[in-house]
């Protein structure tokens, strides 16, 4: 049997000049967005210290009811969920990779922030449910890539 090969008139993508200056140039944008991650975390931290001084000043003084609470939880939370989007972020520039358990990991916290801050009084039955249904499905979709798929973890591409 006799095989054809097609010749190829564009070199492979990695020698390419331009896709090398274009991944160059991600790379630097991806720098730049974990630079700016990290003002983020640091605003964030400050707004923690800030929402938590004034539910304290507040009279009654040194006292904090649920909605205090919540709040401080919610503002807590956003920090640690933007603390987890700048290690996807360095995660990429190390490994040149999208971490599936990182990511699925960052949208269960952001979710769980969700639930926890949810006023029940204030939203609709439809809107709990579709948040219950989101919790499952990360859940299940992190149980599938972390229990079920050990063999591609041991080759570092998840």
């Amino acid at each position: 049997m006799i095989q054809k090969t097609i010749p190829s008139s564009s070199p492979e993508p990695l020698n390419d000049p331009l896709i090398r200056v274009l991944a160059g140039s991600i790379r630097y944008a991806v720098r730049i967005l974990a630079v700016l991650m990290v003002l983020v975390i640091w605003w964030g931290v400050a707004d923690v210290v800030y929402v938590l001084y004034s539910r304290i000043a507040a009279h009654p003084y040194y006292l904090l009811d649920i909605s205090d609470i919540l709040a401080v939880f919610g503002a807590f939370m956003a920090v640690l969920i933007a603390i987890e989007i700048f290690i996807n972020i360095t995660s990429y520039l190390r490994a040149n990779v999208i971490h599936i358990k990182i990511v699925l990991a960052t949208a269960f916290m952001a979710v769980a922030r969700k639930v926890i801050v949810l006023d029940y009084d204030e939203v609709s039955s439809d809107y709990v449910f579709a948040t219950a249904v989101l919790v499952l499905a990360l859940a299940v979709a992190y149980w599938l890539v972390v229990v079920k798929n050990t063999s591609i973890e041991s080759h570092g591409e998840l």
